[in-house]
């Protein structure tokens, strides 16, 4: 179990900066397909809301796979003594 904890950990640390390269991707060209000057502030806006909602929970992912792949979660208390 300790093995595959490592292994999604390595997975989720790969996963965090590459959803948010496709989410930027995605963004510039959404925006490149706006015609109007409105259309283009509107999209801009709203993927730039999207971005700065998933950055941080990109970082946390890749934070907490890190962990897993440090081997943190190796051992998890069974019960409330143990913390």
């Amino acid at each position: 179990m300790n093995t595959i904890k490592k292994f999604l950990g390595l997975i989720w640390m790969i996963l965090g900066p590459v959803a948010m390269t496709f989410l930027f991707i995605q963004a510039v060209e959404k925006v490149g397909l706006t015609h109007t000057d409105i259309e283009r502030t509107n999209t801009m806006l709203q993927w730039g809301i999207i971005l700065f909602i998933f950055l941080p929970i990109s970082l946390g992912l890749m934070i907490f796979g890190f962990y897993a792949w440090r081997g943190e979660y190796d051992h998890l208390p069974q019960n409330s003594e143990e913390i």
